[in-house]
């Protein structure tokens, strides 16, 4: 029974997860959602701006406390090992539900490309950050990153094994093809109004210092991804620049 409940938790939180991407799509293009990330500016703009700082702040601790090595020995005290990373999964969904629900638009423009060949290429770079964010998750584990792995391997009785380290395709030009595709997704908008800028900017920076967290626990964790890290470069394909590994040490 217990290993049914697991497999049917994970399979809910994968579901909310699937929705709040398909959500997160049409907030950040202003695209079928009933409201989107420009929507009309209701609050000042200073309650406004604290209000969307402090959403994306929630988001960011979320996001990086409960992915941390320590935290996630600590927290798997709490619940099943298997069902931590579809937690994982759920509580990021949340943090961005409330962030669509709460977010409250600046107003104001900073750029409007009226050219329609400028407009379709930038719609076009937008639409392919979502796929190529899609198709990144599925190149090493679709169903590991978001938990179904782990509660399927339970149900069925067997031990859950860590994924092997490989670089398929983008992973051979980039290290972190998905934070590019996040960052196509932020900053291809033929409107960029000040409520999205402050999104990109934001987003960008909490990115950058991610990938940093990010990789101190990978190399603790991969000896192999030291020289990985040196051989390629972080997010722009063929700047081969050597990059100084960090101490191969855990945030434990």
């Amino acid at each position: 029974m217990k290993r049914t409940l697991i497999l049917l938790y994970g399979v809910a939180c994968y579901a909310v997860f699937f929705a709040t991407f398909l959500y997160a799509i049409g907030f950040i293009g202003n695209l079928w959602v009933p409201k989107g990330m420009d929507s009309p500016p209701t609050a000042p703009f200073a309650t406004a701006l604290l209000i969307d700082l402090g959403l994306l702040a929630l988001f960011a601790v979320q996001h990086s406390v409960m992915a941390r090595p320590a935290f996630k020995r600590a927290w798997t005290r709490l619940i099943p090992e298997s069902a931590e990373r579809s937690t994982y999964t759920l509580l990021s969904s949340v943090a961005l539900i409330l962030l669509f629900w709460l977010w409250s638009p600046l107003g104001g423009t900073v750029w409007n490309v009226q050219h329609p060949a400028a407009r379709t290429a930038l719609y076009t770079l937008f639409a392919a950050g979502w796929v190529l964010l899609l198709y990144t998750t599925f190149l090493l584990n679709h169903f590991d990153l978001f938990g179904l792995r782990q509660v399927w391997l339970q149900f069925r009785g067997r031990p859950y094994t860590p994924l092997p380290f490989r670089t398929p395709t983008v992973y051979r030009w980039v290290r972190h093809p998905l934070y590019v595709a996040w960052l196509l997704t932020f900053w291809a908008t033929p409107t960029m109004t000040m409520t999205h800028l402050l999104f990109a900017v934001m987003t960008t920076v909490y990115i950058l210092l991610a990938i940093r967290w990010e990789e101190r626990d990978l190399v603790a964790a991969l000896p192999e991804y030291a020289d990985y890290r040196r051989r390629v470069p972080m997010l722009v394909p063929g700047t081969r620049r050597a990059e100084k590994a960090p101490r191969s040490r855990s945030l434990a």
